[in-house]
């Protein structure tokens, strides 16, 4: 995942002085060594990394002291430049072209009685929610956003949480592009085709290790042939009433631009301000609420929990259409 060195220009480009003492980026910087369990190749590389650790540091510190509604704070890609957190996640893991035809059979539009929605929906705190997980050096956020729509409609209809495999979505779905790429209509589309999908436990994941979508396996496992979606709906683009009123009845797959500086660092509250809206991440909205006064959804995203507030963050809940988020949602019929 990380490169052996980091060019002379990049680094010439940071900050030239820190606001502490080298020793005080250095302690901060073994110890997330060791948490991330980081090696480098030579003296040299080290001391490059220390200097993007300390003014990605400095940079976290000042945002943080401006009050705003969201916090940042030190993960597993602080040690990167933005450009190599780009690559690391493999940020465009919704293949391009990102306005990808939408194959959903029904359109979910806005309740007429919008006053008849929850304040907040927590599907997470409902239970429909499985643990965050981790997509690693692969683009495949699709198939992860993909399964979380279908376990939550899953655990809804039969009450029964099961974590569905990523691994066959990325290995075996031919109508998408495994580690380089995929859209979750399309992912909903094989998995109906396919008679369902197996379990984590019977097909784990190992392209984000690998990097490589990997061959598909044909045998050892059977699939789940009641979380073959009868359906797929595509809700009306643009309409926080229609996206609300589909999270209100499930865990929603939602595609959001995340190849931004705030993402490398979001660590809680409500992510506002400026964000693009060129799609290039499949995420699972999981509720929606109010915090402080700005209205949230709730988003699982699939960078580990080592991430943002235990692998969620919390993006602004607007008609400004924060992120794209309103965008091009889906989710599963059963």
């Amino acid at each position: 995942m990380f490169k052996t060195a980091v060019a002379a220009a990049v680094v010439a480009t940071t900050v030239a002085t820190n606001v502490r003492p080298r020793e005080h980026y250095e302690a901060l910087f073994f110890e997330h060594m060791d948490k991330f369990n980081l090696k480098f190749a030579n003296g040299e590389e080290f001391s490059q990394r220390l200097q993007i650790f300390a003014n990605n540091f400095d940079q976290i510190e000042e945002h943080n002291s401006k009050g705003l509604s969201y916090t940042l704070g030190v993960n597993q890609f602080t040690h990167m430049t933005f450009d190599e957190f780009k690559d690391a996640v493999h940020v465009g893991g919704t293949r391009a072209p990102f306005k990808h035809a939408r194959t959903g059979q029904k359109v979910h539009t806005a309740p007429v009685d919008v006053s008849a929605l929850p304040a907040s929906v927590d599907w997470v705190a409902a239970g429909a929610v499985t643990p965050v997980k981790n997509q690693g050096n692969c683009g495949s956020c699709w198939s992860f956003s993909t399964t979380g729509s279908l376990e939550g409609a899953y655990e809804i209809k039969y009450n029964n949480l099961q974590s569905f495999s990523e691994q066959e979505l990325v290995s075996c779905d031919t109508t998408d592009a495994g580690c380089n790429g995929g859209w979750m209509d399309d992912a909903f589309a094989w998995t109906q085709k396919n008679g369902g999908l197996t379990t984590e436990a019977a097909y784990p994941y190992t392209s984000g290790t690998t990097g490589a979508s990997g061959t598909c396996k044909t045998s050892g496992y059977t699939n789940n042939a009641n979380v073959a979606p009868t359906g797929w709906v595509d809700v009306a683009p643009g309409s926080v009433d229609a996206l609300m009123s589909a999270v209100a009845l499930t865990p929603v797959s939602v595609a959001i631009q995340a190849n931004q500086a705030a993402f490398q660092s979001y660590s809680g509250g409500v992510l506002t301000g400026r964000c693009g809206q060129n799609l290039d991440h499949g995420v699972l909205a999981t509720g929606y609420g109010t915090l402080n006064g700005v209205d949230y959804w709730q988003v699982k995203n699939s960078w580990g929990t080592s991430w943002g507030m235990n692998g969620y963050i919390l993006i602004e809940r607007s008609s400004a259409d924060l992120c794209g988020i309103l965008d091009a949602a889906s989710y599963p019929t059963l």
